[in-house]
């Protein structure tokens, strides 16, 4: 089975196509970035517009390069959660797309898609494992047993951590997007220099809160502003520094304590703030003093992409699993609530 995968939940337009006896044949990612980043953010009616310029040329082009004109047997697109435009062209492009080329259609949950998307790697983790989701809008520690077999752990009560990357971006003055600006600039920090909290980390439980985190790193930066408003550079480092300290610190507490909640040995951290460097070194350290391994997905698939859509996409549609003909997404969408398959991952 060849499936071609469309994202569209955000501010990057993605395709993908993927084989179930060949792998991963290529993918197309165009990024808004720059779009966006007169914002400072992503604003909603231009990510749209955007998309529907977008995605039917890069669709071409992916079907082309990967000789798959007349060869695709099924469609996978994001229905949610995500913005509720964005996600409205890839849906109704996939679904019309899909009716023309009388083939079967199934909407993919964007964050099982990052979830899975460690799964084309090589090698790849095996079920059972916990994972961790950090995105932009989503902090989630997930017990996964199997595909659909998701039992969510803790999450974000507020703030995401990736979140507040970008609000700490803003306060710094840093260009969009904030968090690959943010661990830059930390690189140049002194470390020691501050010393930020590390939320609800001192109670049981696997829940995050970044809201307070934010709060401090503002009243920080105000402490320290000069004329302009904003600290000297290098204070401004050195806050950047401390803050993603207090974040990765976090996390990797949190991952540990999940771990071994489930007794399980296999971490799997997806979504773009699983590319933050910092974050990797601290998880691996961690693990290894309990003999754990951590699986990433390689850089590109951290962020939005078409890939883990196809991919996560062509698992439930093997299993027999199609929707129907009506456009149907979903801005919010509970993981917990998706069906479960029988299928176990084969790398193929």
């Amino acid at each position: 089975m060849r499936v071609l995968g469309i994202e569209t939940s955000c501010d990057e337009t993605g395709v993908a196509v993927y084989d179930g006896e060949l792998g991963l044949l290529g993918h197309e990612l165009y990024s808004q970035v720059d779009l966006h980043s007169e914002y400072g953010g992503v604003v909603p009616e231009l990510a749209s517009r955007d998309h529907v310029r977008k995605l039917i040329p890069l669709i071409d082009d992916l079907l082309r390069a990967t000789d798959s004109v007349g060869k695709i047997d099924a469609l996978a697109y994001t229905s949610g959660p995500g913005l509720i435009g964005a996600l409205l062209v890839g849906a109704c492009v996939g679904r019309a797309l899909a009716y023309a080329w009388k083939i079967p259609a199934i909407g993919v949950h964007h964050m099982e898609g990052h979830l899975l998307a460690p799964l084309l790697e090589d090698p790849a983790p095996e079920f059972p494992f916990v994972a961790l989701l950090v995105s932009g809008g989503h902090t989630q520690l997930v017990k996964v047993e199997g595909i659909g077999r998701y039992t969510v752990l803790g999450e974000s009560v507020d703030d995401a951590a990736g979140e507040a990357f970008d609000k700490t971006a803003k306060m710094l003055d840093l260009d969009y997007p904030g968090g690959p600006q943010v661990a830059r600039l930390a690189e140049s920090g002194t470390a020691g220099r501050f010393q930020f909290p590390r939320p609800m980390c001192d109670r049981p439980g696997l829940d995050f809160s970044f809201s307070g985190l934010k709060t401090f790193t503002l009243n920080t930066v105000a402490e320290h502003a000069l004329a302009d408003g904003l600290p000297d550079e290098q204070c401004c480092a050195d806050i950047a520094h401390a803050f993603q300290e207090a974040v990765v610190d976090t996390l990797t507490i949190k991952c540990r304590r999940a771990l071994e909640q489930c007794g399980y040995k296999t971490l799997v951290i997806a979504g773009g703030v699983s590319a933050n460097r910092r974050l990797r070194e601290k998880l691996s350290e961690a693990l290894a003093k309990i003999h754990a391994k951590v699986f990433y997905a390689r850089p590109e698939f951290c962020t939005d992409n078409g890939a883990m859509i196809a991919y996560a996409g062509y698992q439930r549609l093997r299993a027999g699993q199609h929707s129907d003909l009506q456009v149907e997404v979903k801005p919010r969408w509970n993981l917990n609530t998706l069906p479960s398959i029988d299928l176990q991952h084969t790398g193929s």
